[in-house]
């Protein structure tokens, strides 16, 4: 298969609905995501509008994934880790060099490395205190 850059909706929902999958099926991720996730076709919308926000630069995407992932962490005795963020980046780097080639595909990188470490830190230092 030729790879191309992510240009619409449809490259996005690709990478996003691919990379999931992944997730769920992972031996780390896949416990937290599938516990946490009751409705996976609602989530998959919502993060492919997060997507498209951040990487087509429209205005879809509605929430505070900052929140969400505070609340996992909460969720699971604030027992995620830097090693899971690793993971998740993994997969996420595997699944755009599968598929896409481009300057969006390249953003897409580049802002899930910023992310992942943004959201991790955050959520750590959102802890209590003991």
């Amino acid at each position: 298969m030729e790879k191309h850059d992510i240009e619409n909706r449809q490259d996005v929902e690709l990478l996003v609905r691919t990379f999931y999958g992944k997730v769920r099926d992972h031996e780390v991720l896949g416990p937290i995501f599938n516990e946490k996730i009751n409705d996976w076709e609602s989530h998959l919308i919502q993060l492919v509008d997060f997507w498209e926000s951040m990487l087509l630069m429209v205005n879809k995407y509605q929430g505070n994934p900052m929140q969400a992932h505070i609340e996992v962490d909460a969720h699971f005795d604030h027992s995620i880790e830097q090693a899971h963020f690793g993971h998740w980046l993994e997969l996420w780097l595997t699944t755009l060099h599968e598929h896409f080639d481009g300057i969006h595909a390249e953003t897409a990188k580049e802002r899930a490395r910023n992310m992942s470490h943004m959201l991790f830190m955050r959520m750590f230092q959102s802890r209590p205190h003991k």
